[in-house]
């Protein structure tokens, strides 16, 4: 029966930190629900709803000035410039529904990569960058020029969802790297794909934009799995001890009584 009540000890103490923290919202992620939602209501067609939750917003975002993890200024243009493009895609009369999406996705990004302490919602386009990337790649080798462009102006828009939220999260030396890159293939793009030697740059991107993901996912695990890992292990070394305490001190009792049974 005690050791029933220990496990069950035990198992609350692990769960209650977990606990308390899941109810503990920081000021940033109060707003990175607003922007989910107001991301929601723009899927929904609902313009005028988005436009009133990025007005809230902008009201709650001037009071997180002063909290425990003050913004800085580039995060706070970050912030700004993307608010009113998302804005701006719920008054606009003639923008079509896929580049509001992509405003308001940015924008979410942005958000999530301040509130977010590991493995930020950018990381999940990944696999649609490079996929739209890798079609370039193929467009050159095959030297086709108009579905080259194709691709690649599709890898930039994608790209350009993201890229606020990269300026958040990786080292200013690396996007100038990306940037570099990019803008060469974007200009020459006629010689990238006429040109064999230039068609490197686009190996060379490949394996930037590659690392860029890797990188941050090495960097951004989740530091509470080790906390869990190493709670669980103690309890469980913790509750294994007094269980073989236990039953050593009871085989010693044992022991004890049947060396007095054989004396009487």
């Amino acid at each position: 029966m005690k050791l029933k009540l220990l496990l069950l000890f035990a198992f609350i103490m692990l769960l209650s930190p977990i606990s308390v923290q899941a109810d503990q919202s920081s000021p940033m992620e109060k707003l990175d629900d607003i922007s989910d939602e107001a991301l929601q209501m723009v899927k929904f067609h609902r313009y005028d709803d988005a436009k009133k939750l990025l007005d809230y917003f902008s009201d709650q975002f001037k009071t997180i000035t002063g909290t425990e993890k003050p913004l800085t200024l580039d995060e706070v243009r970050i912030v700004n410039t993307s608010r009113d493009e998302a804005v701006e895609a719920t008054v606009s009369t003639n923008m079509n529904y896929e580049e509001r999406i992509n405003k308001l996705t940015k924008f979410r990004l942005v958000i999530d990569a301040l509130s977010s302490s590991h493995q930020p919602l950018w990381l999940e386009m990944e696999d649609s960058i490079m996929n739209a990337f890798h079609q370039a790649k193929q467009a050159a080798s095959k030297g086709d020029i108009e579905e080259f462009h194709t691709s690649f102006n599709h890898f930039l828009s994608l790209y350009n969802v993201i890229y606020p939220s990269m300026k958040i999260d990786v080292p200013v030396e690396n996007i100038q790297r990306l940037d570099a890159r990019i803008n060469f293939i974007d200009e020459y793009r006629t010689q990238i794909v006429n040109n064999p030697e230039s068609k490197q740059e686009l190996d060379k991107l490949d394996t930037d934009l590659k690392n860029l993901f890797t990188n941050m996912e090495d960097d951004q695990a989740d530091p509470s799995i080790w906390w869990v890992i190493i709670s669980t292990g103690s309890i469980i070394i913790m509750t294994l001890s007094y269980v073989g305490w236990r039953k050593y001190r009871g085989e010693k009792e044992m022991k004890k009584d049947r060396s007095r049974e054989l004396k009487d």
